[in-house]
């Protein structure tokens, strides 16, 4: 029981220091662009939205969770409209509201890897894809914004562009060194759609070096001060599903494991313990009182003998015996002061006792009893036992 004790504690011990070294283990760079919000990987937009109120100072920025179409169908607070996604879906019904929102004063900025729906169409646009063996440099195209030496980002940040555009009603606002156009804005009456073919200009990994962050703030500064800036968290499916505790440790491939093997021994630790590491005690029957078994053994090596006189002898002696105990009688000899006394403490009639005291004398001066003698003896004393 000790060393299974000492075992539970090493073992518990060994795991408590794997969890620790797991928990304080480096993780390796995730380089998958998620564009989430919460994400401090390279390639997630959590500084972006955490320092909007740098570039729109005042501004409150709230999030949506809703549709396009939903979410413009409402009376809402004139505003800036931002989508960063992996893929954008809009449908008919959310293009048309959209411009609605736009015509009323209001600007929305839209940049994605992937343009699904009727936008591509109806605005008449297509992206393409730089070389891998170029690296894209890009330019605003405003005289004011342009720099001498163009933005040069590396891991393709900047290898998306528009490989065609409307150029009657496109406006282009920067693009890469072959003259093609990354940055485009649409008006719509009082306001502007605007659209980015590089969404990870915009991520954690572009915003912490120079060029990405003044990159991003000239872009983002098309979009006018507004005391409104609307984060839409639907297109990218931002939304947290699991809020469970556990999604830090299942977060982690180490951690996961770290868990499911603790699981797994505590499970085995107590499969073991409900085992009964007692054997069970038998139940052990009561000791018989064996008194008449033995008494119905004596009589029977007696009988078998036919020492009749052995016999009559040991029935005298226990009856004198009994006698000297319970009455304080001397027995030595069977006189007539025994009689009396006998009597006078017993209660018994003194002839009936006289009786007794004669053949108990007679049969002690025989060497030979016979069976008739034995049960007459014997009927004598049963007889003085149920007189007292």
């Amino acid at each position: 029981m000790k060393d299974f004790k000492i075992y539970i504690i090493a073992a518990s011990t060994l795991l408590i220091i794997y969890l620790v070294i797991q928990y304080n283990k480096p993780a390796p760079v995730n380089w998958k662009p998620t564009l989430a919000a919460a994400d401090k990987i390279p390639f997630g937009t959590y500084v972006l939205r955490e320092r909007l109120t740098d570039i729109f100072p005042g501004a409150a920025v709230t999030n949506t969770n809703q549709s396009v179409y939903n979410f413009f169908r409402r009376q809402i607070k004139p505003g800036n409209y931002i989508i960063i996604a992996k893929s954008v879906t809009i449908t008919g019904a959310d293009f048309e509201q959209m411009v609605k929102y736009i015509k009323a004063g209001n600007n929305v900025f839209i940049t994605t890897f992937s343009w699904d729906g009727v936008i591509a169409d109806t605005l008449k646009f297509e992206t393409g894809f730089n070389d891998d063996s170029k690296v894209a440099s890009i330019n605003f195209n405003n005289e004011h914004l342009k720099r001498t030496r163009p933005y040069n980002f590396d891991k393709d940040v900047s290898a998306q562009y528009f490989s065609e555009i409307d150029t009657e009603r496109a406006t282009v606002i920067s693009s890469n060194t072959d003259g093609k156009a990354n940055y485009l804005r649409y008006r719509f009456g009082k306001g502007s759609l605007l659209l980015c073919a590089n969404p990870e200009l915009f991520t954690n990994y572009s915003l912490l070096n120079a060029d990405g962050a003044d990159y991003a703030a000239k872009a983002l500064s098309y979009l006018p001060a507004h005391t409104n800036i609307y984060w839409d968290q639907f297109q990218n499916h931002d939304v947290e599903v699991d809020a469970s505790p556990l999604r830090v440790f299942l977060k982690s491939p180490s951690l996961q494991w770290a868990f499911y093997i603790s699981l797994w021994g505590l499970m085995l630790f107590v499969l073991f313990e409900i085992k009964r590491r007692q054997r069970i005690i038998p139940i052990i029957e009561p000791l018989k009182n064996s008194t008449v078994d033995f008494v119905e053994v004596v009589g029977r090596v007696y009988y078998e003998k036919r020492d009749n006189a052995n016999i009559a002898h040991k029935k005298i002696l226990y009856l004198l015996s009994f006698l000297r105990e319970q009455y304080q009688l001397r027995t030595t000899t069977l006189d007539s002061e025994f009689i009396e006394s006998v009597a006078w403490k017993t209660g018994i009639d003194t002839a009936f006792v006289q009786e007794l005291a004669d053949y108990i004398i007679y049969i002690s001066q025989q060497t030979k009893v016979t069976d008739k003698e034995l049960i007459e003896l014997n009927h004598l004393i049963e007889k003085f036992y149920k007189k007292i």
